[in-house]
C-alpha cells in the first residue's frame, strides 16, 4: 500500500473500491472508509490520533488532485482519484442493488433516497458545543433503532473521522462508515461544484477559493503547505535512497 507522508492510501480504481466495499458489507465486520486528501495528510503530521485513524481504515480512497500528483512525484503513482462526493452515489447505487440500508448523519434525507433505502437522517450535533456529547448519545440511540448497514457522516473533515472512530463500536448494525464532508451539499445542489474542466485540471481548489474566500487557510494547507512537505520528502528520498 502506498504511503504518503506516513499516511497510507489504497492504490485502487473506483471499480475495485466498490468491489471491496461489497465484500466488507458481507464479511460480518465493521469498517471505516476514509478519503485522504492533501489537507488530511497535512493535519495528520501534527495530529497523531488522526493519523492513526487514517492508517487503521479498512479502505483509504485517494481524494484530492494534489494527492495524485504528489504520489507520482514521489514515485508511487496511484491508479486514479476517487472523489468522495462522487463516491457517495456509488455507495447509494450499491446499497440499492444489494438491499443495504443507509443512514445520513449531517445531511438531508432527500439527498440520495431515490438511489438507496434511507432509514434515517439527522443534522448532527454542533461538535463545538458543550452539549455535543449528550447529543451524540441521543444520535447513537436513533441510529441503533434504525439499524443501518451504511453510515454517511458529514460533520466536516477530521471531526467526522474522529466521531466515527469513537462511536462505531456502539453501532453494531453499521458495517461501513465513511466521512463525506460537504458531499450532501454538492448532491443537493446547495453548493455548486467547479466546472468540469477546472476539476480535470486540478483547479477545483481555486474555484472554491473564489466562491468561498473564508477557505483561504484551508487552501493554504492543502496547496502550499502540502507541496512543501512533499518536496521535503522527495529530497529526503534522493539523499537517503536506502531508507525507501
Amino acid at each position: 500500500m502506498p504511503v504518503i507522508l506516513d499516511v497510507k492510501v489504497d492504490n485502487v480504481s473506483r471499480e475495485q473500491a466498490i468491489a471491496r466495499i461489497d465484500l466488507m458489507l458481507r464479511d460480518g465486520g465493521q469498517h471505516i472508509i476514509t478519503t485522504p486528501n492533501p489537507e488530511f495528510v497535512v493535519a495528520a503530521q501534527k495530529d497523531k490520533d488522526f493519523m492513526n485513524i487514517l492508517n487503521r481504515a479498512s479502505l483509504a480512497l485517494p481524494d484530492g488532485f494534489g494527492l495524485i500528483l504528489a504520489a507520482k512525484f514521489l514515485g508511487i503513482p496511484l491508479k486514479e482519484r476517487i472523489v468522495g462526493s462522487d463516491f457517495v452515489w456509488d455507495l447509494a447505487k450499491l446499497a440499492a442493488e444489494k438491499g443495504h440500508t443507509v443512514y445520513l448523519l449531517g445531511g438531508k434525507g432527500s439527498v440520495v433516497e431515490q438511489a438507496a433505502r434511507i432509514v434515517g437522517y439527522d443534522a448532527g450535533p454542533n461538535l463545538n458545543s458543550p452539549t455535543a456529547p449528550l447529543y451524540s448519545l441521543a444520535i447513537i440511540g436513533r441510529i441503533r433503532e434504525a439499524c443501518p448497514d451504511i453510515l454517511l457522516v458529514a460533520f466536516g473533515q477530521i471531526k467526522q473521522e474522529k466521531w466515527i472512530a469513537k462511536h462505531l463500536g456502539d453501532l453494531r448494525s453499521v458495517k461501513i462508515a465513511i466521512g463525506v464532508g460537504g458531499a450532501f451539499d454538492f448532491i443537493a445542489g446547495r453548493v455548486r461544484r467547479a466546472p468540469l474542466f477546472l476539476r480535470l485540471l486540478g483547479l477545483e481548489w481555486f474555484w472554491r477559493l473564489l466562491r468561498q474566500p473564508w477557505r483561504l487557510p484551508r487552501i493554504y494547507r492543502a496547496v502550499i503547505k502540502f507541496s512543501y512537505f512533499i518536496l521535503k520528502a522527495k529530497l529526503a528520498r534522493v539523499q537517503h535512497p536506502d531508507k525507501y
